[in-house]
């Protein structure tokens, strides 16, 4: 068990610690949005670093957190206790385990859609024999009577474009694998949360990261 800290402010609490201990601390009811980053579990098919003409070699080791088997069953009784009635959830995931959420959280809420990231800037295949790897999912679900927060139809749309995360967002010490950009999360946590404009000026809002066993809890 990792141990628990909290950081408070006047508008909001960041909390770090495990997160799966954690949720079971949030009260019932009381969540406007999860948005969770959990592994994506595709460790497994890594085939080693990448080594690339003319300069250094491509990351394509992630962490041995990855490895761990996520079961979005386990996540379902605390997920629907939390949330409000009219609130939302968006898991970021990818396409080994999109059926496994859909399995898991489809017959538990009126909808289930998915929201494609794509990224403006992927890392670049040099030998041209597959696609980019420059879109990622993310499973949302919702009840009837859910709340949103769009200003046009732009923003209906279930894509967002925008680069991967660059410098100086880019964490490097330690270095993250798959880091979001900020730019992503805030429209996320606007058109979904009903009323937050930026993701520092939060209430009761849940930003649940899985990797590196952290939780922000707003």
């Amino acid at each position: 068990m990792h141990k628990l800290t909290k950081i408070k402010t006047r508008n909001y609490t960041v909390v770090n610690g495990d997160c799966l201990d954690y949720l079971g601390q949030i009260p019932d009811n009381s969540i406007d949005l999860i948005l969770t980053d959990p592994p994506y579990n595709i460790a497994q098919y890594s085939t080693g670093n990448i080594n690339l003409p003319g300069r250094s070699a491509l990351n394509n080791d992630l962490a041995e957190w990855d490895l761990i088997p996520i079961d979005p069953f386990d996540l379902l009784p605390d997920f629907k206790r939390i949330i409000k009635p009219d609130g939302n959830i968006f898991v970021f995931t990818s396409y080994n385990l999109i059926g496994k959420w859909h399995e898991a959280f489809d017959s538990e809420f009126d909808t289930f859609q998915f929201f494609i990231w794509h990224k403006t800037n992927p890392a670049p295949k040099i030998f041209k024999n597959g696609f980019l790897n420059s879109c990622e999912m993310i499973a949302c679900m919702w009840n009837k009577g859910h709340k949103w927060n769009f200003s046009d139809q732009r923003n209906m749309h279930n894509f967002f474009e925008s680069p991967i995360c660059m410098k100086p967002e880019r964490l490097s010490a330690p270095k993250h694998p798959s880091q979001k950009p900020v730019r992503l999360l805030e429209h996320i946590v606007s058109i979904a949360s009903g009323r937050i404009p930026k993701i520092d000026d939060c209430r009761m809002v849940a930003i649940v990261f899985f990797c590196n066993a952290c939780i922000v809890a707003v």
